[in-house]
């Protein structure tokens, strides 16, 4: 009985930034000795609004030019994370989400895959290192009710 044995399905939110890359190796290394499965989860950001008025950027793309954008680049690093946990032989599926409030998609991703633990980085892109975690991580400790599993 390892010490983290407790745990089946990990869901794991990454963003692509380089923070995020090392927090997949790290989960993934984490699945391995837990013997559990991985959930990678990527929140689309939405279509920007356009802001109008002095001073606005005119943005040529569509709606559906972002939506395809957006959806390719979630495929990217989604599949670059699933390539890591494959070569860690850790059984790992991937899902994505278009949401404006990207830790409820979080949230919701544990919740519809029936995840036991939530993997996190402790800061995000702007954060300083081990001082101030990520206001969506913050946030996802705050409201989740699935466990939290916060990496520095």
């Amino acid at each position: 009985m390892g010490r983290v044995a407790m745990f089946k399905h990990i869901l794991v939110p990454t963003d692509g930034s380089a923070l995020s890359e090392a927090t997949v190796a790290r989960a993934v290394s984490f699945a391995k000795e837990a013997g559990a499965r991985i959930t990678f989860f990527y929140a689309q950001p939405d279509f920007p609004m356009p802001i109008y008025g002095e001073g606005a950027l005119i943005d040529p793309t569509t709606p559906e030019q972002f939506a395809k954008s957006a959806a390719a680049e979630a495929e990217g690093i989604l599949s670059k994370a699933k390539q890591t946990a494959d070569a860690a032989g850790v059984s790992a599926d991937t899902d994505t989400l278009v949401n404006e409030v990207p830790y409820e998609a979080i949230i919701d991703a544990a919740d519809r895959h029936g995840c036991d633990l939530i993997f996190m980085a402790s800061h995000g892109r702007r954060g300083i290192a081990g001082l101030l975690l990520g206001s969506e991580t913050q946030k996802v400790l705050t409201h989740s009710k699935t466990p939290v599993l916060v990496c520095r």
